[in-house]
């Protein structure tokens, strides 16, 4: 065991690990290794010398009182406490409270104490690269990355391989209609990483989260990468359509124009990377009242009132269809995007109990004007 610090710094070295953690893990293992080995109820520690990179396994006993009641605790080979007569024959000045060290022959130990510190050493190493790859993938949610697919179980959630780990995209974090086989390059944002008591680490991705969308946005448009561009929410519906709110940090930059591109092309770039989802673009606003009229474009807006977490949108009766969308998805997406739940009053009175509550994201269609409103234009 001699300069085991060598092999300590060629372990840390091989798997990407700090020397402190290395070092730590080594000391686990074979505090661990004396455990099986020797006495499991003994206090061990380990020393390592860092000028001769020589390595100690000590055990450590506590002096006490001649008459402490937990020298009753030393059993057979159990040595945790010594009576302070018998520690004075060994060190003259040493005092109760006082820890009485001994070496350890690793030389001793033998091949099956060999073979288990092996076995230690390779179980504490891999909990510390797990340890750290989970920390390192911890920072990164919310981001976007590509991986091969290596699976797809018979519920259809897809199994990825990427870099080191092993990702999950469940079937409902999928968009309608996808599917995906062996060898495919799928893109996603990483959603969560957990551990599991069985599986150990999971990585789990998503193709639905608005995160997503933002992430898409991100590569496709650079002001938005150089931060010249701030996303400052965004809602989807996966799939189908989703609305986005921009702001530019500099007037030579508009934020909806240069997301959109020449002739449409970047949005509709992540357009077909989310299968044809529509993107709304909106300016983003500080004032919620000109927030929420912008959310709810196409429709022409007369008025806006706040009220706590209300907004009360007055409009005119022919542009209540598109505020409304079909199925009610315009005024959902605009409701998710501001925080607002949104009621439609119709010019001259006539409230359209189209509601959208941001806590269920689910319309409220109370009256036959809202429910007729659906089967109109978008």
């Amino acid at each position: 065991m001699e300069k085991i610090g060598n092999i300590i710094e060629s372990i840390a070295h091989e798997k990407g690990l700090k020397l402190e953690e290395a070092k730590e893990a080594v000391s686990t293992a074979l505090i661990k290794t004396a455990e099986r080995v020797f006495v499991e109820d003994n206090n061990y520690a380990v020393d390592i010398d860092e000028k001769t990179k020589e390595l100690a396994l000590m055990q450590k006993v506590l002096i006490v009182a001649d008459d402490d009641e937990r020298l009753e605790e030393n059993i057979g080979e159990v040595e945790k406490y010594m009576a302070i007569t018998e520690a004075k024959e060994v060190d003259p000045d040493i005092e109760i409270d006082d820890e009485l060290t001994y070496t350890i022959s690793l030389d001793d130990m033998g091949r099956t104490a060999a073979a288990v510190l092996y076995k230690e050493l390779e179980y504490h190493i891999q909990r510390l690269m797990e340890q750290n790859i989970f920390e390192k993938y911890k920072e990164r949610v919310g981001t976007a990355v590509s991986a091969t697919v290596v699976r797809v179980d018979n519920s259809e959630n897809t199994y990825l391989e990427y870099k080191e780990v092993k990702a999950l995209l469940p079937m409902k974090s999928r968009i309608k209609g996808e599917k995906f086989k062996v060898g495919d390059v799928v893109r996603s944002v990483i959603r969560k990483v957990y551990i599991d008591k069985k599986v150990g680490m999971q990585v789990e991705l998503s193709r639905t989260s608005p995160k997503f969308l933002e992430e898409l946005l991100k590569l496709q448009v650079p002001e938005i990468s150089d931060e010249l561009i701030i996303i400052h929410g965004s809602a989807r519906i996966p799939g189908e359509r989703a609305k986005i709110a921009l702001s530019s940090v500099t007037p030579s930059v508009d934020a909806v124009g240069a997301t959109v591109g020449t002739k449409g092309v970047r949005i509709n770039a992540v357009s077909q990377e989310l299968h044809g989802e529509n993107i709304d673009c909106i300016e983003y606003s500080e004032i919620p009242e000109m927030y929420v009229s912008r959310a709810l474009s196409p429709a022409i807006i007369s008025a806006v009132r706040i009220e706590g977490e209300k907004a009360i949108v007055t409009i005119p009766s022919d542009q209540k269809s598109k505020a409304i969308g079909k199925s009610g998805i315009n005024i959902r997406l605009a409701s998710m995007l501001t925080g607002f739940e949104i009621e439609l009053v119709e010019l001259g009175g006539a409230t359209a109990e189209q509601k959208s509550d941001t806590k269920s994201t689910q319309n409220s269609e109370g009256s036959m004007d809202a429910l007729k409103a659906l089967f109109g234009d978008d």
